[in-house]
């Protein structure tokens, strides 16, 4: 009983280091695969197109014409963090009766009266 004691705690310390250092080569490994022009999110949630990348730092375009430089290893490939292989779901007209029109234009709205 008294080396089952023992031995638990040690084999979940190693379990513990097994799966960290798992995770790490997997993350390695996503890092390694990214290129330019491929859809990327940052370990800060920024998400957009890989434009341009070295050995130390890379350059997400985030809407036409911004780009934004980040540390190479804060750069992941898209569909390693949403698992969703980069798709974009468009919501169906449905989902958001309320929604905005973004393409409408002013000469479209509705008048008001002035009281």
């Amino acid at each position: 009983m008294g080396t089952l004691i023992l031995v638990v705690p040690l084999l979940l310390i190693a379990w513990l280091f097994w799966t960290q250092r798992r995770r790490q080569q997997q993350m390695r490994s996503a890092q390694d695969q990214i290129e330019v022009g491929q859809e990327v999110s940052t370990t800060s949630g920024l998400l957009g197109t890989l434009v341009a990348l070295d050995d130390e730092e890379g350059s997400i375009e985030v809407s036409p014409g911004v780009q934004v430089r980040f540390v190479r290893r804060a750069i992941m490939p898209r569909e390693h963090v949403t698992g969703q292989g980069g798709a974009r779901q468009q919501p169906d007209e449905d989902d958001a009766p309320n929604a905005v029109d973004l393409d409408k234009h002013d000469d479209q709205t509705p008048e008001t009266k002035a009281e």
